[in-house]
Protein backbone atom coordinates (compact mmCIF):
# COMPACT_ATOMS: atom_id res chain seq x y z
CA UNK A 1 0.00 0.00 0.00
CA UNK A 2 2.91 2.10 0.33
CA UNK A 3 2.46 3.60 -3.39
CA UNK A 4 -1.61 3.86 -3.85
CA UNK A 5 -2.31 7.64 -5.34
CA UNK A 6 1.55 8.06 -5.04
CA UNK A 7 2.78 10.96 -7.19
CA UNK A 8 5.72 9.68 -8.40
CA UNK A 9 8.36 10.44 -11.32
CA UNK A 10 10.14 7.27 -13.19
CA UNK A 11 13.42 9.11 -15.17
CA UNK A 12 14.88 6.79 -17.69
CA UNK A 13 11.16 5.25 -17.75
CA UNK A 14 11.74 4.24 -21.74
CA UNK A 15 14.50 2.23 -21.29
CA UNK A 16 14.82 -2.00 -20.18
CA UNK A 17 14.69 -1.57 -16.36
CA UNK A 18 12.69 1.82 -15.95
CA UNK A 19 9.61 0.76 -17.89
CA UNK A 20 9.17 -2.17 -15.79
CA UNK A 21 9.69 -0.35 -12.59
CA UNK A 22 6.88 1.81 -14.16
CA UNK A 23 4.88 -1.16 -14.86
CA UNK A 24 5.58 -2.79 -11.02
CA UNK A 25 4.68 0.90 -9.97
CA UNK A 26 1.50 1.18 -11.88
CA UNK A 27 0.30 -2.07 -10.39
CA UNK A 28 0.68 -0.86 -6.85
CA UNK A 29 -1.76 1.82 -7.90
CA UNK A 30 0.76 4.51 -7.86
CA UNK A 31 0.42 7.86 -10.04
CA UNK A 32 3.26 7.32 -12.19
CA UNK A 33 4.53 10.59 -14.34
CA UNK A 34 7.04 8.91 -17.00
CA UNK A 35 10.01 10.77 -18.40
CA UNK A 36 11.54 9.50 -21.66
CA UNK A 37 14.38 11.17 -23.35
CA UNK A 38 12.71 13.74 -25.94
CA UNK A 39 13.29 12.36 -29.69
CA UNK A 40 12.05 13.56 -33.42
CA UNK A 41 10.24 9.89 -33.86
CA UNK A 42 7.29 10.32 -31.67
CA UNK A 43 8.67 7.57 -29.47
CA UNK A 44 8.39 6.46 -25.91
CA UNK A 45 11.00 4.20 -26.45
CA UNK A 46 10.17 0.50 -24.50
CA UNK A 47 7.10 2.39 -22.79
CA UNK A 48 5.32 1.84 -26.43
CA UNK A 49 5.66 -1.43 -25.53
CA UNK A 50 4.02 -1.72 -22.28
CA UNK A 51 0.45 -2.92 -22.04
CA UNK A 52 -2.20 -1.03 -22.86
CA UNK A 53 -4.04 -0.82 -19.64
CA UNK A 54 -0.68 -0.11 -18.17
CA UNK A 55 0.12 2.88 -20.80
CA UNK A 56 -3.39 4.61 -20.23
CA UNK A 57 -2.70 5.12 -16.46
CA UNK A 58 0.64 6.92 -17.42
CA UNK A 59 1.18 10.40 -17.76
CA UNK A 60 3.62 10.31 -20.43
CA UNK A 61 6.42 13.20 -20.86
CA UNK A 62 9.68 13.98 -22.71
CA UNK A 63 12.65 15.91 -21.77
CA UNK A 64 16.28 15.65 -20.46
CA UNK A 65 17.70 15.49 -17.45
CA UNK A 66 20.66 17.29 -18.11
CA UNK A 67 18.54 20.19 -18.03
CA UNK A 68 18.35 21.52 -14.97
CA UNK A 69 15.75 23.84 -15.19
CA UNK A 70 13.49 21.38 -16.73
CA UNK A 71 13.88 18.76 -13.83
CA UNK A 72 12.95 21.28 -11.54
CA UNK A 73 9.64 21.92 -12.82
CA UNK A 74 9.15 18.12 -13.35
CA UNK A 75 9.29 17.24 -9.76
CA UNK A 76 8.01 20.25 -8.05
CA UNK A 77 4.68 18.19 -7.40
CA UNK A 78 6.51 14.59 -6.74
CA UNK A 79 6.54 12.69 -3.25
CA UNK A 80 9.07 10.09 -4.98
CA UNK A 81 11.59 10.10 -7.81
CA UNK A 82 13.32 6.94 -9.05
CA UNK A 83 16.39 8.07 -10.93
CA UNK A 84 17.05 5.53 -14.06
CA UNK A 85 18.38 8.25 -16.69
CA UNK A 86 21.54 7.35 -17.18
CA UNK A 87 23.82 6.57 -20.98
CA UNK A 88 24.81 3.02 -20.03
CA UNK A 89 26.45 1.18 -22.97
CA UNK A 90 29.37 0.25 -21.79
CA UNK A 91 31.28 0.15 -25.24
CA UNK A 92 30.07 3.70 -26.37
CA UNK A 93 31.56 5.45 -23.19
CA UNK A 94 35.41 4.64 -24.67
CA UNK A 95 34.70 7.28 -27.67
CA UNK A 96 31.88 9.71 -25.87
CA UNK A 97 32.87 9.74 -21.81
CA UNK A 98 32.01 13.51 -21.71
CA UNK A 99 28.33 12.53 -22.74
CA UNK A 100 28.77 9.96 -19.43
CA UNK A 101 29.58 12.83 -17.58
CA UNK A 102 26.79 14.75 -18.69
CA UNK A 103 24.25 12.84 -18.34
CA UNK A 104 25.01 10.36 -15.77
CA UNK A 105 26.37 13.16 -12.93
CA UNK A 106 25.31 16.51 -14.14
CA UNK A 107 21.69 15.06 -14.78
CA UNK A 108 21.96 13.05 -11.05
CA UNK A 109 23.17 16.51 -9.40
CA UNK A 110 19.81 18.14 -11.42
CA UNK A 111 17.97 15.34 -9.80
CA UNK A 112 18.88 15.74 -6.36
CA UNK A 113 19.22 19.91 -6.44
CA UNK A 114 15.31 19.91 -7.22
CA UNK A 115 14.72 17.31 -4.66
CA UNK A 116 16.03 19.65 -1.98
CA UNK A 117 14.14 22.77 -3.52
CA UNK A 118 10.83 20.47 -3.20
CA UNK A 119 11.34 18.36 -0.01
CA UNK A 120 10.65 15.02 -2.37
CA UNK A 121 9.92 12.09 0.48
CA UNK A 122 12.68 10.07 -1.32
CA UNK A 123 14.91 9.49 -4.23
CA UNK A 124 15.79 6.11 -5.65
CA UNK A 125 19.25 6.46 -6.96
CA UNK A 126 20.12 3.82 -9.88
CA UNK A 127 23.57 2.59 -9.47
CA UNK A 128 25.35 -0.29 -10.66
CA UNK A 129 27.57 -3.26 -10.32
CA UNK A 130 29.90 -1.94 -12.78
CA UNK A 131 31.46 0.46 -9.96
CA UNK A 132 32.98 -2.19 -8.33
CA UNK A 133 35.19 -3.72 -11.32
CA UNK A 134 36.81 -6.93 -11.27
CA UNK A 135 35.62 -8.89 -7.86
CA UNK A 136 38.35 -8.60 -5.58
CA UNK A 137 36.83 -11.19 -3.03
CA UNK A 138 33.53 -13.10 -3.72
CA UNK A 139 30.61 -12.59 -3.18
CA UNK A 140 30.57 -8.45 -3.13
CA UNK A 141 29.68 -6.70 -0.52
CA UNK A 142 28.85 -3.25 -0.73
CA UNK A 143 32.20 -2.24 0.78
CA UNK A 144 34.13 -3.69 -1.96
CA UNK A 145 36.33 -0.92 -2.99
CA UNK A 146 35.18 0.66 -6.34
CA UNK A 147 37.22 0.75 -9.21
CA UNK A 148 36.32 2.67 -12.52
CA UNK A 149 37.07 0.21 -15.44
CA UNK A 150 35.36 2.11 -17.96
CA UNK A 151 34.15 5.60 -18.27
CA UNK A 152 30.48 4.64 -17.88
CA UNK A 153 31.54 3.09 -14.48
CA UNK A 154 33.55 5.92 -13.47
CA UNK A 155 30.22 8.31 -13.97
CA UNK A 156 27.81 6.25 -11.98
CA UNK A 157 30.83 6.41 -8.97
CA UNK A 158 30.41 10.08 -9.24
CA UNK A 159 26.80 10.03 -9.39
CA UNK A 160 26.65 7.88 -6.22
CA UNK A 161 28.74 9.90 -4.33
CA UNK A 162 27.07 12.86 -5.62
CA UNK A 163 24.08 11.02 -3.98
CA UNK A 164 25.76 10.25 -0.76
CA UNK A 165 27.02 13.60 -0.64
CA UNK A 166 23.19 15.19 -0.67
CA UNK A 167 22.13 12.55 1.88
CA UNK A 168 24.88 13.60 4.43
CA UNK A 169 25.03 17.48 3.61
CA UNK A 170 21.32 18.21 3.02
CA UNK A 171 19.48 15.01 4.39
CA UNK A 172 17.97 13.99 1.01
CA UNK A 173 16.49 10.92 1.61
CA UNK A 174 18.06 9.33 -1.21
CA UNK A 175 18.00 5.43 -1.06
CA UNK A 176 21.34 3.93 -3.84
CA UNK A 177 20.09 0.17 -5.40
CA UNK A 178 23.52 -1.28 -6.92
CA UNK A 179 20.82 -3.81 -9.26
CA UNK A 180 23.63 -6.74 -10.70
CA UNK A 181 23.11 -7.53 -13.90
CA UNK A 182 19.76 -7.68 -15.02
CA UNK A 183 17.74 -9.65 -17.76
CA UNK A 184 14.83 -9.91 -19.56
CA UNK A 185 12.11 -9.07 -22.35
CA UNK A 186 13.17 -5.37 -23.55
CA UNK A 187 16.61 -5.51 -23.45
CA UNK A 188 18.16 -4.58 -26.13
CA UNK A 189 21.38 -6.29 -28.06
CA UNK A 190 24.20 -4.29 -26.00
CA UNK A 191 23.70 -7.19 -23.61
CA UNK A 192 25.48 -10.33 -23.85
CA UNK A 193 22.24 -12.13 -23.31
CA UNK A 194 19.73 -10.91 -26.11
CA UNK A 195 22.63 -11.00 -28.26
CA UNK A 196 23.02 -14.75 -28.15
CA UNK A 197 19.46 -15.16 -28.14
CA UNK A 198 18.70 -13.34 -31.40
CA UNK A 199 21.33 -14.89 -33.14
CA UNK A 200 20.79 -18.11 -31.71
CA UNK A 201 16.65 -17.72 -33.05
CA UNK A 202 17.24 -15.55 -36.27
CA UNK A 203 17.07 -17.74 -38.88
CA UNK A 204 19.11 -14.67 -40.81
CA UNK A 205 22.54 -15.69 -38.63
CA UNK A 206 24.40 -18.34 -40.06
CA UNK A 207 26.71 -18.87 -37.12
CA UNK A 208 26.64 -17.26 -33.44
CA UNK A 209 29.28 -14.80 -32.69
CA UNK A 210 30.37 -14.15 -29.47
CA UNK A 211 33.10 -12.24 -27.45
CA UNK A 212 35.08 -13.65 -24.32
CA UNK A 213 32.86 -16.05 -22.87
CA UNK A 214 34.90 -16.76 -19.84
CA UNK A 215 33.83 -13.84 -17.35
CA UNK A 216 31.26 -14.64 -14.49
CA UNK A 217 27.88 -12.30 -13.47
CA UNK A 218 25.49 -12.70 -11.32
CA UNK A 219 21.91 -12.52 -13.79
CA UNK A 220 18.80 -11.35 -12.25
CA UNK A 221 15.59 -11.53 -14.14
CA UNK A 222 14.17 -8.01 -14.50
CA UNK A 223 11.04 -8.33 -13.03
CA UNK A 224 12.95 -9.21 -9.41
CA UNK A 225 15.17 -5.88 -10.04
CA UNK A 226 11.77 -3.73 -10.35
CA UNK A 227 10.63 -5.23 -7.34
CA UNK A 228 14.09 -4.56 -5.50
CA UNK A 229 14.17 -0.62 -6.77
CA UNK A 230 10.37 -0.48 -5.11
CA UNK A 231 11.56 -2.06 -2.03
CA UNK A 232 14.34 0.21 -2.30
CA UNK A 233 11.44 3.05 -2.51
CA UNK A 234 9.28 1.66 0.65
CA UNK A 235 11.81 0.44 2.92
CA UNK A 236 11.85 2.27 6.70
CA UNK A 237 14.89 0.31 7.58
CA UNK A 238 17.35 1.50 5.00
CA UNK A 239 19.72 3.96 5.59
CA UNK A 240 19.80 7.00 3.52
CA UNK A 241 22.84 7.78 0.80
CA UNK A 242 24.43 4.23 1.13
CA UNK A 243 24.46 1.58 -1.21
CA UNK A 244 22.86 -1.43 -1.80
CA UNK A 245 23.14 -4.60 -4.08
CA UNK A 246 20.49 -6.54 -5.44
CA UNK A 247 21.58 -9.52 -6.96
CA UNK A 248 20.55 -13.10 -7.72
CA UNK A 249 23.63 -14.16 -5.70
CA UNK A 250 23.85 -16.61 -8.35
CA UNK A 251 27.53 -16.92 -10.64
CA UNK A 252 27.12 -18.38 -13.93
CA UNK A 253 30.08 -17.66 -16.93
CA UNK A 254 29.16 -16.28 -20.28
CA UNK A 255 30.17 -20.10 -21.29
CA UNK A 256 27.47 -21.39 -19.50
CA UNK A 257 24.99 -18.82 -20.23
CA UNK A 258 25.44 -19.63 -23.94
CA UNK A 259 24.98 -23.46 -23.33
CA UNK A 260 21.84 -22.93 -21.67
CA UNK A 261 20.34 -20.62 -24.49
CA UNK A 262 21.18 -22.88 -27.12
CA UNK A 263 19.79 -25.89 -25.15
CA UNK A 264 16.24 -23.89 -24.61
CA UNK A 265 16.39 -22.69 -27.68
CA UNK A 266 17.15 -26.00 -29.57
CA UNK A 267 19.60 -24.34 -31.10
CA UNK A 268 22.47 -26.11 -33.10
CA UNK A 269 24.49 -23.52 -34.97
CA UNK A 270 28.32 -22.90 -34.63
CA UNK A 271 29.49 -20.78 -32.13
CA UNK A 272 32.21 -18.27 -33.39
CA UNK A 273 34.40 -15.79 -31.16
CA UNK A 274 34.54 -12.69 -32.37
CA UNK A 275 37.63 -10.33 -31.65
CA UNK A 276 35.25 -6.83 -32.38
CA UNK A 277 32.95 -7.78 -29.71
CA UNK A 278 36.08 -7.64 -27.09
CA UNK A 279 36.66 -4.69 -24.30
CA UNK A 280 39.42 -3.25 -24.44
CA UNK A 281 42.15 -4.62 -22.14
CA UNK A 282 42.17 -4.32 -18.83
CA UNK A 283 38.58 -2.72 -18.77
CA UNK A 284 37.10 -6.20 -18.66
CA UNK A 285 35.07 -7.08 -15.59
CA UNK A 286 36.12 -10.32 -15.09
CA UNK A 287 33.69 -11.42 -12.48
CA UNK A 288 30.55 -10.46 -10.53
CA UNK A 289 28.82 -11.80 -7.93
CA UNK A 290 26.35 -9.93 -5.60
CA UNK A 291 26.24 -10.31 -1.85
CA UNK A 292 22.78 -8.89 -1.42
CA UNK A 293 22.42 -9.99 2.26
CA UNK A 294 22.42 -6.43 3.61
CA UNK A 295 19.59 -5.18 1.46
CA UNK A 296 17.54 -9.31 1.72
CA UNK A 297 17.76 -8.21 5.75
CA UNK A 298 16.38 -4.32 5.57
CA UNK A 299 13.86 -5.03 3.03
CA UNK A 300 12.73 -8.97 2.79
CA UNK A 301 13.66 -8.38 -0.94
CA UNK A 302 14.84 -11.38 -2.80
CA UNK A 303 15.79 -12.71 -6.04
CA UNK A 304 12.54 -15.19 -7.20
CA UNK A 305 13.06 -16.15 -10.21
CA UNK A 306 15.34 -19.25 -11.55
CA UNK A 307 17.85 -18.09 -14.22
CA UNK A 308 16.26 -21.01 -16.72
CA UNK A 309 13.08 -19.90 -16.15
CA UNK A 310 14.25 -15.92 -16.74
CA UNK A 311 15.93 -17.46 -19.82
CA UNK A 312 12.82 -19.32 -20.83
CA UNK A 313 10.77 -16.22 -20.62
CA UNK A 314 13.55 -13.75 -22.60
CA UNK A 315 13.88 -16.49 -25.32
CA UNK A 316 9.60 -16.62 -25.64
CA UNK A 317 9.79 -12.65 -25.89
CA UNK A 318 12.57 -12.84 -28.80
CA UNK A 319 10.78 -15.59 -30.72
CA UNK A 320 7.59 -13.57 -30.30
CA UNK A 321 9.62 -10.33 -31.80
CA UNK A 322 11.03 -12.05 -34.48
CA UNK A 323 7.81 -13.81 -35.66
CA UNK A 324 6.13 -10.40 -36.24
CA UNK A 325 9.27 -8.55 -37.89
CA UNK A 326 10.05 -6.19 -35.18
CA UNK A 327 13.65 -6.86 -34.85
CA UNK A 328 16.36 -4.25 -36.00
CA UNK A 329 19.21 -6.46 -37.20
CA UNK A 330 22.48 -5.10 -36.50
CA UNK A 331 26.20 -5.77 -35.65
CA UNK A 332 26.35 -6.52 -31.78
CA UNK A 333 27.84 -4.88 -29.28
CA UNK A 334 31.07 -5.94 -27.08
CA UNK A 335 30.55 -8.62 -24.46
Amino acid sequence: MRYRGKKVLVTGADGFIGSHVVEALVREGAQVTALAQYNSFDSHGWLDDVPDPVRRELHLIRGDVRDGAYVNRILRDQAVVFHLAALIAIPYSYTAAHSYVETNIIGTLNILEAARQWELERVIQASTSEVYGTALTMPIPESHPLQAQSPYSASKIGADMMAESYARCYGIPVAILRPFNSFGPRQSERAILPTIIRQALDPECEAILVGDTSPVRDLTFVEDTAAAFLAAGASESIEFGRAYNAGSQRAVTIADLLALVLELSGCKKAVQHDKSRLRPENSEVRALLADSSLFERETGWYARTSLRDGVEKTIAWWRDRLQKGRVRREKGYMT
